[in-house]
């Protein structure tokens, strides 16, 4: 008979924890020994960045957790029709140039490469591959102007500079969630093909498993009671659920059973 454990895995997400609690057996195991604790693990990217997977979605709500604050960037950077590139490999081209000038920049006036993370979207007309309505979102780390940033997206063109499309920098506007809200924001339409793909210098949210902190009837009974958020913030010390209806949920299959998912923020000290 296999071997069965409930399985606590929390993610850290820099002031972030996400919590999983689910049902896990012998032949679903397939990186952690079952019945223990693990060590200290980060979480690898899927190769296929499908964002219209919402495993893939919450990773990357993960990594902007982890590496972003409400002092870096939401770069949205379109194009002109005089402009549009006839590819998608082209327009990741241009975004490729666009951060390989500011990263020029940076490094005259003493600053390291920009971390990132570059979502592009796009479509396709019927029976055309040339991708119409292109354009891409990009967080990154301040260090630059928005005026600057603003001005860097064009191209030289006889010498002279022309701009590529409309660019706007803001701030990053944080929500009791973190980033959440911005990265559902730029992945939010269902009907359009997006790519993204990230800077090697950012830090990579890490995960942790424990077999031993919940029993089957724990779960059960933790399942019907899971919005109970004075319970998890004493189970989690030094955390609180974040706002919205989305921070505490339950599901039930017939295969693993009930699962719980919880999304916590570090209390400040």
């Amino acid at each position: 008979m296999l071997k069965s454990y409930i399985r606590e895995k929390k993610i850290y997400c820099n002031n972030f924890m996400e919590v999983d609690i689910y049902g896990y057996t012998e032949n679903q195991c397939k990186y952690n020994k079952l019945g223990t604790r693990s060590k200290k693990t980060k979480i690898s990217c899927s190769k296929q960045r499908n964002l219209n997977d919402k495993n893939a979605r919450r990773y990357l709500t993960q990594l902007a957790n982890t590496n972003f604050t409400d002092k870096d960037l939401h770069i949205t950077a379109t194009y002109k029709n005089s402009t549009l590139p006839n590819s998608v490999e082209a327009a990741e081209k241009q975004v490729t140039n666009y951060i390989r000038r500011i990263n020029y920049k940076r490094k005259k006036i003493g600053l390291l490469p920009a971390k990132y993370i570059v979502v592009s979207e796009y479509k396709t007309a019927k029976n055309n591959e040339k991708p119409i309505r292109i354009h891409h979102h990009i967080i990154m780390d301040k260090g630059l102007s928005r005026d600057e940033l603003e001005d860097m997206w064009s191209i030289k063109i006889n010498k002279k500079k022309v701009s590529l499309g409309f660019c706007n920098v803001d701030r990053i506007q944080l929500e009791g969630n973190g980033l959440e809200a911005l990265c559902n924001y730029i992945t939010k339409n269902k009907n359009g093909k997006k790519r993204w793909r990230s800077s090697q210098n950012l830090e990579k949210p890490y995960y942790r498993t424990n077999d031993h902190k919940y029993s089957k009837r724990q779960l059960v009974k933790l399942a019907k009671e899971y919005k109970n958020t004075e319970f998890w913030e004493k189970k989690y010390k030094g955390y609180k659920v974040v706002p919205g209806e989305n921070a505490m949920t339950v599901e039930y299959n017939d295969i693993t059973g009930w699962s719980i998912y919880l999304k916590l923020q570090k209390l400040k000290n």
